[in-house]
């Protein structure tokens, strides 16, 4: 099969496997001795989409501007454009640090090709990083020019560590909803299973119109609840998970969902589940997809 350019790039480098069962269960232990908090704040839980995509634009966006201000100051020599690409350097060095604890926390679940190339992604953007960080402080005691090879250097393994990260997203699918690919289930109230067999405390899966559901009940009031019964984070299924109160834990990373509202209560897992409406008619619970869900496919 064809290999894609990070693809290639990790085949370059074939310590990646033997460094990430080294780092990997230390990022686990890391990120786990934070507790729940530490898990909610890194995995975007509150910020309700992924955390490291939003933050590496930030030094992406200033080492951008650096790499300007620097070719500025060149042709003018006006201070005003080597300050600018000091604080634009600076501000990149600093949001970088930030994103790569956040990626790591990402990469703690991977495995396989993705693991693979999440750790080429961390490897480039840390020496990049490391470079850039390099480059202030020979720009601080006046070598100037070698600063500036410095961040080329940086800037450069920072553009194929970014490649990476996005084929992590576009190839391998991290951290994007997962239930948008599945079906989504019936655009109308369909029968599934008679009221009397979905009893209290339980979380049955059932199928229909190709989409898989997990029933429940609510311990508050006995309505029945409908949400995807797959988990978007990685696929886990909902079903095995423990339950409780009205939510369920995914028995493969742990991301916790309300089972009403489908809303992601805990981490990794950002979006919330595909949800359906239900009703109680004759004795049979039927169900139907939320119109947010329906995503009309061209056949």
């Amino acid at each position: 099969m064809e290999k894609t350019i990070g693809e290639r790039i990790v085949d370059a480098m074939p310590f990646l496997d033997r460094a990430s069962d080294a780092v990997q269960p230390k990022v686990q232990e890391l990120v786990d001795a934070g507790g729940a908090t530490a898990r909610y704040v890194l995995d975007g839980v509150w910020f309700e989409v992924p955390l490291h995509p939003v933050l590496t634009d930030v030094p992406i966006g200033s080492w951008t501007a650096a790499l300007v201000f620097d070719g500025l100051d060149l042709v003018s020599g006006r201070t005003a454009m080597r300050n600018a690409a000091d604080a634009s350097l600076t501000v990149g060095v600093a949001g970088g640090f930030v994103a790569a604890a956040v990626g790591f926390s990402d990469w703690r679940y991977l495995s396989g090709g993705s693991r693979r190339m999440g750790m080429s992604h961390a490897v480039l953007n840390s020496a990049g990083l490391l470079l850039n960080t390099a480059s202030l402080l020979l720009r601080a005691t006046g070598r100037r020019n070698a600063g500036r090879l410095a961040f080329l250097a940086g800037y450069s393994l920072n553009g194929m560590g970014a490649h990476l990260g996005g084929e992590l997203s576009y190839k391998y699918g991290l951290r994007v909803n997962r239930n948008a690919f599945e079906e989504t289930g019936p655009g109308d109230y369909v029968p599934v299973l008679d009221e009397a067999d979905l009893s209290a405390g339980e979380m049955r899966r059932i199928e229909v119109d190709g989409a898989d559901v997990l029933l429940s009940r609510s311990e508050k009031d006995g309505r029945v609840c409908a949400i995807a019964a797959t988990c978007n984070h990685m696929g886990g299924p909902l079903e095995k998970g423990d339950r409780e109160g009205d939510t369920v834990v995914c028995p493969w990373h742990l991301s916790r969902f309300d089972l009403c509202s489908g809303k992601a209560i805990n981490g990794p897992a950002v979006f919330p589940q595909s949800g359906y409406e239900t009703r109680v008619r004759e004795g049979r619970i039927e169900v139907k997809a939320v119109e947010e869900n329906i995503q009309e496919k061209i056949t």
